[in-house]
């Protein structure tokens, strides 16, 4: 626990490197789980929610030791010990423990999962996933979800709307199992595919044959090795932003182009200026911020985890954008704080056709008073305030607008900010920013 204080108005400048990404990092430990050997985890970042997750799997008994930002993991001998709820409301990705504890062991207890407060997030594509594949899961007195096997065997599963996690757990449960399994409208973010190599360089048998369709074909183990994940491609868009709010320049030397073209494209559409340089990618403010609409679309879309950076570009642009989101149902927390600070946004629902079908969260499951698009008028001169962090994506906005007030603006709530950002504030200090953190 503690706050952020932020005094800001000066642009940043300066090279940084992207953390490993968060998001493969959590999956590559719980995919370790189905080796019996040890397996070598390299650029994993200090992140609160690894801790977390690393807390839950030495329950288990797997030994676990660090070396800077390696990761080393041996599962050999481990037991499916029940996972704490407390300890899983804080990682919703604990659910997917279900898949290679369902490998090893005849029975496993995992509690509902938990994560950010941005929407319902259902699991429900990923258990009837499992099912297919002869799981038996219900869900016990306790509020446990409990799950049980008789052999499982590959089988072919459609997801019914995109999930990241679904897809995932799917591939993690089919890797052990024999036969052949095969995943129809599966996800396509760059993140699975980091997954995927993990698991084939251990001696898996995965193949995407096309965009949306993951062959697994069963083998009877894996071995041990070494990996290496990608960079996180949701810092590349953070930092890109913070150059331009704050009429900097910011070059990333382990940006990939690819993972961010759909963001790329928008930054070409209102006039921010980028390039590709031997060092990298560059992100310079030289132009006056244009507006732009965005809508948020599964990969390879505009990602939901932009949007709340890219509404803050547009509080610096002149006249009304709009950003739609499509993903998950509740996802504009940080809106009223960044109003508190001067921003002139407002909520509302646009009108859409067959909306069960247009929207990847469940219709039926939103709230009466969810919004899912908001309209922001511009520029804006942000003035110092006292915010309260809601959600990851919405803490890393909120510091970047901090950095736009000339004073001192106080963040509450910077642990979500922890839980995503490896050593966040001194980073944007190297690059000129002046970021104290104040530990309560």
């Amino acid at each position: 626990m503690g706050k952020f204080l932020i005094y800001g108005g000066k642009p940043l400048f300066g090279n940084v490197n992207a953390a490993g990404s968060k998001n493969v990092a959590l999956k590559v430990i719980i995919a370790s789980l189905l080796s019996r050997e040890q397996i070598v985890l390299k650029n994993i970042p200090n992140l609160s929610d690894l801790h977390v997750l690393e807390e839950i799997i030495r329950l288990f008994g797997t030994n676990i030791s660090w070396r800077n930002s390696t990761m080393y993991l041996n599962s050999a001998k481990i037991n499916p010990a029940q996972i704490p709820v407390d300890q899983s409301k804080k990682l919703r990705a604990s659910f997917m423990l279900i898949a290679p504890l369902l490998t090893r062991f005849s029975k496993v207890k995992i509690p509902n999962p938990g994560g950010d407060k941005i929407g319902a997030r259902p699991i429900e594509r990923s258990i009837e996933g499992l099912k297919k594949l002869g799981v038996i899961i219900n869900v016990c007195e306790d509020g446990y979800i409990c799950a049980c096997k008789n052999g499982l065997k590959g089988a072919t599963y459609k997801f019914e709307k995109n999930t990241h996690t679904g897809t995932e757990t799917l591939i993690l449960a089919g890797v052990l199992t024999k036969g052949r399994t095969v995943l129809e409208n599966a996800a396509e973010e760059p993140e699975i595919d980091d997954l995927i190599d993990f698991l084939n360089e251990l001696g898996a048998d995965i193949k995407r044959i096309n965009k949306r369709t993951i062959v697994i074909n069963g083998v009877a183990q894996l071995k041990g090795g070494s990996y290496e994940i990608m960079a996180d491609r949701n810092e590349v868009v953070t930092f890109a932003v913070a150059a331009y709010i704050t009429h900097g320049k910011i070059c990333i030397p382990n940006a990939n182009k690819k993972y961010i073209s759909a963001f790329l494209q928008k930054l070409d559409e209102v006039h921010c200026v980028w390039k590709k340089s031997s060092s990298g990618l560059e992100f310079e403010y030289k132009n006056e911020i244009k507006i732009a609409n965005v809508e948020t679309k599964p990969y390879p879309g505009f990602m939901t985890d932009w949007q709340a950076p890219w509404s803050l570009l547009m509080t610096q642009a002149k006249g009304d954008s709009v950003i739609h989101e499509t993903i998950y149902e509740d996802r504009f927390g940080y809106v009223k704080e960044l109003v508190k600070m001067g921003a002139k946004i407002s909520l509302f629902n646009p009108k859409v056709k067959n909306p069960e079908s247009f929207y990847n969260f469940n219709w039926s499951d939103r709230k009466k008073k969810s919004f899912h698009a908001i309209k922001i008028h511009g520029p804006t001169v942000f003035t110092p305030s006292n915010v309260i962090i809601s959600d990851l994506r919405a803490g890393a906005t909120l510091v970047l607008a901090a950095l736009t007030v000339k004073g001192k603006t106080t963040l509450e709530g910077i642990e979500h900010i922890d839980r995503g950002y490896e050593n966040f504030e001194n980073r944007l200090n190297s690059l000129g920013a002046n970021i104290e953190r104040i530990k309560e």
